[in-house]
């Protein structure tokens, strides 16, 4: 085990990181946070965060897919990546993603503060568009060379925005992501911290959580139609209702899991727009989003084919028509497990109570793991809420959780690990 006594992590100055970071974005009425994907607020924190990271010495960049890298140490040797996101979902909370952020620059900060250099250099990152606005990680799946020119072309978020145009808009120029592509060798390892957005951590009693695998995820836009009439006029069995073959599929999924599933299967009607949308008029379309999950490829193919076939059965019954489009699809993947065993060692070492356990959301530390080994650090969400203003993890787990990742980055920094 390293010695790792003479580095702290400095809470105050660790919850002004937070603060900085989420100043942008919040909604006073709700409580919310909104930095969806190159918005404004986005791109604000992105820019506070470089700067603040230039005022502390580190050597900062943005690459061409928004990423923002402060780094701390040599510049001739592969680094150790950590990190996280910074944007949103609409109405988010205060930690998810941005507080993997906060950790990861305190960290650095704590290792320079205790004169402890890094053999290796270490590189924290604020990886871009991680929550999907796009269908995608977009950051770090640009950093492994993931984003094809097709992809880019067609990308769009729920309300049919472009990717390339919120880009260009924002003064980046989208052709240039794939000179993002990071070489392989170049990163030594990938670590990220994250609150859970679960309950088991809470329900168990238990400090930290060590992932050591990530559901894969896909996401669909799915459009029924049918034709728009009149309420009182159209006989029941004369109607093509959008709306009802949607709620056939919806009502379907149940039993879908149970056939096809397992413990970790996710399928999410999400989203859904009606059209006219009036209280006298049948719905003549019906679009929604899909998000199915799991943490074996072989099931989430099996349960892609039963949803679709759940569709095309709904629109039968229903006498609509369909389209289907596969916005994206990440794959499941097994973190590394030397590094999972370094975690587990460091969180013996320090006292903390930990699991080795699944993670049913997707995290950028999945897609690095194409690229060098990965590691992911849980610490617990209370009453397991996330994606709302409600979001919370309690300060003394996150101080667990930080001081774990920096004595995990002191031991993977130095030259004999």
């Amino acid at each position: 085990m390293t010695d790792t006594s003479a580095a702290k992590i400095d809470a105050a100055r660790l919850s002004s990181l937070l603060d900085g970071l989420n100043q942008f974005g919040r909604n006073p009425d709700s409580g919310g946070f909104n930095r969806p994907g190159f918005s404004d607020a986005d791109l604000a924190a992105r820019r506070w965060l470089s700067a603040r990271m230039e005022s502390e010495g580190l050597s900062v960049q943005w690459d061409a897919a928004g990423n923002v890298f402060g780094r701390l140490g040599p510049e001739d040797r592969p680094s150790i990546m950590v990190g996280s996101h910074a944007d949103t979902v609409p109405e988010g909370g205060a930690f998810d993603g941005t507080l993997g952020v906060a950790v990861a620059l305190e960290c650095v900060l704590a290792l320079r503060d205790a004169g402890t250099l890094p053999d290796y250099p270490i590189e924290v990152v604020a990886t871009s568009e991680e929550e999907g606005r796009f269908g995608g990680m977009l950051g770090s799946q640009a950093m492994v060379g993931a984003i094809t020119p097709e992809w880019l072309e067609q990308a769009a978020d729920a309300n049919d925005v472009r990717l390339w145009d919120v880009m260009l808009a924002q003064g980046l120029d989208p052709s240039l992501i794939p000179g993002a592509r990071r070489e392989p060798g170049s990163v030594r390892a990938f670590l990220e911290l994250h609150i859970e957005q679960g309950p088991v951590l809470e329900r168990r009693g238990t400090s930290i959580g060590i992932v050591d695998s990530v559901s894969g995820v896909t996401n669909w836009s799915v459009s029924l139609f049918g034709e728009a009439n009149h309420s009182g006029t159209t006989p029941m069995s004369m109607r093509a209702d959008a709306f009802a073959g949607l709620a056939e599929a919806a009502g379907r999924i149940p039993d879908i899991i149970v056939k096809l599933g397992s413990e970790q299967s996710r399928i999410t009607i999400g989203k859904v727009d009606l059209q006219p949308n009036f209280p006298h008029t049948v719905p003549g379309q019906a679009d929604f989003s899909v998000v199915l999950r799991d943490t074996d490829e072989s099931i989430m193919r099996a349960l892609c084919a039963a949803f679709r076939e759940t569709v095309e059965q709904a629109c039968r019954n229903h006498n609509l028509t369909h389209e289907i489009i596969e916005r994206s699809w990440l794959e499941p993947v097994r973190l590394d497990q030397g590094i999972a065993r370094l975690l587990t060692e460091e969180a013996a070492a320090l006292g903390l109570s930990h699991m080795i356990m699944p993670s049913g959301a997707g995290h950028d530390a999945q897609t690095m793991q194409a690229l060098c080994p990965s590691g992911l650090i849980f610490v617990p969400s209370r009453g397991g809420v996330s994606h709302a203003p409600e979001e919370w993890t309690d300060w003394p787990a996150i101080l667990d959780g930080a001081q774990l990742m920096l004595n995990a980055l002191l031991r993977l920094s130095r030259a004999e690990t």
